[in-house]
């Protein structure tokens, strides 16, 4: 690991809005938080907002500024990029914002049944070989429905055309309400501030000319959930490797 990173790790680690939980740690102890971050942490009633695979922490700390009156909480396991958005949100003294480091699979372990109102998904790997581990398949629903409230919300942000169709074909055929979906945002009839902040790889594919995706639908429960059954064709200027993705987002 190079001196760059564990001199983020050091910094991040006298932040008092940073949680990074190794998964030993959590069989033994738990989380305290959990259950509790609106008395114990935010000191308030607020909706509570993830983005899940924040990155840099753009979308959290941009929404968090947009929207005082909700929580967010960036939640990643490459603590090194989260750094950005934590250090940014510690010197502007941001109280409504909190970054996490754990893998998303264990999300569950960190937050209580109905304690998380919405879920951002920001232009994550589409997996496109790899249905278990995409962001909006129905395994992840299962996991983002033990700690959404009834209505909770998920949207998904994505510049990848096969990761939105899958999602609205997963959409469909779980019959979940869609509240909107474009896949053109920028030149469709949203007229939203959200559209204001934009992640690094957002303006990566921007400058390439690819139009940007988004849905934001209603994770109701669900006894069953299935996947769709539809052939979708691969993007064919994204490679399945994500270090190749960011070689190609880079120019390098």
């Amino acid at each position: 690991m190079g001196k760059n990173k564990l001199a983020k790790f050091d910094d991040m680690a006298g932040y008092p809005h940073v949680f990074q939980y190794p998964f030993a740690i959590l069989q033994e102890k738990g989380f305290d938080l959990k259950g509790h971050w609106h008395e114990q942490f935010f000191k308030n009633s607020n909706p509570i907002v993830l983005e899940l695979g924040c990155g840099k922490g753009e979308y959290t700390v941009g929404l968090a500024r947009l929207f005082p009156d909700k929580n967010f909480i960036g939640v990643d396991i490459k603590g090194a990029r989260m750094w950005t958005g934590a250090k940014e949100s510690q010197e502007s003294g941001m109280t409504n914002v909190a970054f996490l480091r754990t893998s998303i699979e264990l999300i569950a372990h960190f937050f209580a049944a109905g304690e998380v109102a919405e879920i951002w998904l920001t232009f994550p790997d589409p997996q496109m070989k790899k249905v278990n581990k995409r962001l909006t398949s129905t395994r992840f629903m299962k996991m983002y429905r033990e700690i959404l409230t009834d209505n909770g919300i998920i949207h998904l942000k994505t510049d990848s055309n096969f990761m939105y169709t899958y999602t609205c074909e997963m959409v469909k055929a779980n019959q979940y309400q869609v509240l909107f979906s474009t896949d053109d945002l920028y030149h469709s009839d949203l007229v939203d501030s959200i559209l204001s902040i934009r992640t690094y790889y957002e303006q990566q594919w921007l400058d390439r000319g690819l139009n940007i995706k988004y849905i934001k639908f209603v994770c109701e429960k669900k006894e069953n959930l299935v996947e769709p059954e539809v052939e979708i064709e691969y993007d064919p200027y994204r490679s399945f490797n994500r270090s190749k993705r960011s070689a190609l987002a880079s120019g390098r």
